[in-house]
């Protein structure tokens, strides 16, 4: 019995909430971004996009944009 109770609760609780968006330039295309920009969420850790195709094209490959923590592969240095 406290199985399936211990079960439910953990698929009822939240998620936690995704790292902020912190680049500047858009992972995929590499146009300026700001914070009013839409965001997306990739392994837990928003990221801001210039235009509504990015979003497609982050979630479909990411590794193609993201190094292994994260970062951004076209973020300045």
């Amino acid at each position: 019995m406290l199985v399936p109770l211990l079960s439910l609760f953990i698929l009822a609780a939240p998620a936690a909430k995704p790292l902020p968006a912190t680049n500047t330039i858009c992972p995929v295309l590499g146009g300026k971004v700001s914070e009013k920009s839409k965001t997306v969420v990739v392994r837990d850790h928003e990221y801001r996009i210039c235009c509504g195709g990015c979003d497609t094209q982050m979630l479909k490959d990411p590794d193609k944009f993201l190094k292994k923590d994260g970062t951004p592969k076209n973020a300045k240095k």
